[in-house]
């Protein structure tokens, strides 16, 4: 299965009313679940993981006004996670983190860590942008397509 085969697998399953999935072909395996207690969200063999290519970046979407947060920049949207995972702010747990409310990136810049089946996933800016909020906390669980940051694109 290559990652997008996964993606639309993750979202079909979060929509549904399943609570445990398990795929098997050949040397690859996947299992997903639902509530209880944590599992590992995939088994995939060493020699797999070794040539898998990096996640792909966030695409943004439209941003909704938030209820009681203001006016909000027309072009404010939000970066979303391209992956199921967990959220890290920074590097290590004592390095600052890659960026913080009212910070300006550049294109390309790390925006945080995105760790799946224990592989750490650098998530970096598409565009230039002004951060306006970070949605989620550091070693947070987010899901596929959840939003992580709002951003002003400048």
């Amino acid at each position: 299965m290559n990652l997008k085969e996964i993606k639309d697998l993750i979202k079909v399953f979060n929509g549904s009313s399943l609570s445990k999935l398990k795929i098997e072909n050949g040397d690859f395996g996947l299992t997903l679940e639902k509530g209880g207690a944590a599992a590992p969200a995939a088994t995939v063999p060493a020699q797999q993981t070794t040539t898998a290519a990096p996640a792909p970046a966030a695409a943004p979407t439209a941003a909704a006004q938030p209820a009681g947060k203001g006016e909000l920049p027309e072009n404010a949207v939000y970066i979303t996670s391209p992956m199921v995972g967990t959220f890290y702010r920074s590097p290590s747990p004592d390095s600052p983190p890659f960026v913080k409310k009212g910070d300006v990136v550049k294109k390309g810049q790390p925006l945080c860590i995105l760790e799946a089946m224990k592989i750490m996933n650098e998530l970096e800016a598409e565009y230039d942008c002004k951060i306006l909020d970070i949605l989620v906390e550091d070693g947070q669980p987010v899901e596929y397509d959840m939003p992580l940051f709002l951003v002003e694109k400048v």
